[in-house]
């Protein structure tokens, strides 16, 4: 018999044999060979299970991440200055900042907002 896992395989055909714990009688049968395996060889057999780390996300553990994917209200006041005119208003000048909230190999997110009407955008670059 072969294990892996918790599936018990026969070692002359490679069949997967029935769980021992269903099989009446002293012997576990291949269904396709007939090879016979003592029942007592199956009795001391633990499965160990394990899972990685991120198999499983969490929102506990993405409070956890090092990298900070947002900003608190007050956090930031004004911004760095550019000249991009307001949608709404017409202002020549716009405060902004930038975040990366999607993954490295994507542009950041440029906050934009508007000192003369607070008119808020975003853009994806």
């Amino acid at each position: 018999m072969s294990v892996v896992g918790s599936l018990i395989f026969c070692l002359d055909c490679g069949n997967l044999l029935d769980n021992p714990s269903t099989v009446q009688g002293d012997v576990v049968e291949c269904n396709q060979c007939q090879a016979t395996y003592p029942k007592k060889e199956f009795s001391n057999l633990k499965v160990i299970t394990a899972t990685a780390d991120d198999a499983f996300p969490s929102a506990l553990r993405s409070k956890q991440s090092v990298v900070k994917t947002s900003l608190k209200k007050d956090e930031l006041k004004e911004g760095a200055v550019i000249k991009e005119k307001c949608p709404k208003c017409g202002n020549e000048e716009m405060h902004y900042h930038t975040l990366q909230l999607r993954s490295a190999d994507e542009g950041a997110t440029v906050f934009y907002t508007c000192p003369k009407c607070s008119y808020k955008f975003r853009t994806n670059n």
